[in-house]
């Protein structure tokens, strides 16, 4: 989709006030874009919980989710203000935020969303067992404009793999096609991230179910050696259906951000909104659980890059000094 497209889609906040009657009185919405990905992936459950659970705590706000191409499309939407806010994933943030392959971006962290494990699935009766048995294999390594690729190239770098020579490196227009692809032969493997990714999920309830490969102990430690900024993560045990022992692995954290422009007051109210509703948002879904004020803050590679609304309640609320 053309960034030209967004210009006439849907309405950016304040473009237009819808009032809404409540017993009588006139309420005023205040009509917010969410930039999510592709369907089939993470970041659309995730942008339509997030915005079900913050329309439901604030009745003056409308949060509007909106399927793009992912974290690499989104930058840019924000940056032009044709989105408000936006899911991004750990790796184009942090190359964003520290200018790699681009001038720095002045967009601002709303929120850490998850943390992001990354691993491989296969099916169970592959006989694959190490992300080495792959090389040569086709392999499914997410969306074009998502994230996980770049997860996966910084991670196989790390261990010596070039991802688009070692593999025969697939790309999705969809999330969601990755495991019809792994359980038809199309494809060895399936990258992906995350506790409770649908891709995965899709891949161990499957028949015939599922297994997962992440990097070995001694991968992790060349991975971050070279990466530094990447996090060692743990999958807990049972996050998918037959995987009972827990899964060690690297990533980093998503995060929700928000355009430059986007005034104080309003990310202040999206984050009272946010934070007094994270049981509720936990509840509807168990990834966001990572969604809080205390993760957001250790989370960000830096505190300046944490919207100043968002740290003037931080600092209400003792989160930060």
């Amino acid at each position: 989709m053309k960034l030209a497209g967004f210009a006439c889609a849907g309405l950016l906040l304040f473009a237009g006030a819808a009032a809404a009657q409540d017993g009588g009185k006139t309420i005023t919405k205040t009509t917010i874009s969410l930039g999510t990905a592709t369907p089939g992936g993470g970041f659309p459950v995730y942008g339509n919980a997030f915005a079900e659970i913050m329309n439901a705590a604030d009745p003056g706000l409308s949060i509007e989710p909106r399927n793009t191409k992912g974290s690499n499309e989104n930058i840019p939407l924000l940056e032009s203000d044709q989105l408000d806010i936006a899911l991004v994933a750990g790796e184009p943030s942090y190359e964003a935020f520290m200018g790699i392959g681009r001038a720095p971006t002045k967009l601002k962290i709303l929120t850490a969303m998850y943390s992001s494990p990354g691993m491989f699935v296969v099916r169970a009766d592959s006989p694959y067992k190490t992300i080495r048995d792959l090389v040569g294999q086709p392999v499914a390594f997410g969306a074009k404009g998502s994230g996980l690729p770049i997860l996966s190239r910084y991670m196989l770098d790390g261990i010596g793999l070039k991802q688009d020579e070692d593999f025969k490196s697939i790309y999705l227009d969809r999330a969601g096609d990755g495991p019809a692809m792994v359980q038809d032969g199309r494809a060895a493997a399936l990258w992906g991230a995350g506790i409770g990714w649908p891709g995965f999920a899709a891949m161990a309830q499957a028949p015939g179910g599922a297994r997962f490969i992440a990097p070995d102990a001694g991968e992790i430690v060349r991975v971050r050696a070279k990466h530094t900024f990447l996090k060692p993560l743990t999958v807990p045990a049972n996050s998918y259906p037959n995987q009972p022992a827990a899964i060690d692995s690297i990533g980093s954290w998503s995060f929700v951000l928000a355009r430059e422009s986007l005034p104080d007051d309003v990310a202040y109210r999206l984050a009272h909104t946010l934070h007094g509703a994270e049981a509720a948002l936990c509840k509807k879904l168990p990834q966001a659980c990572e969604t809080t004020a205390a993760n957001t803050v250790a989370a960000a590679p830096n505190a300046a890059l944490i919207h100043p609304g968002v740290m003037k309640y931080f600092r209400e609320v003792g989160v930060v000094k």
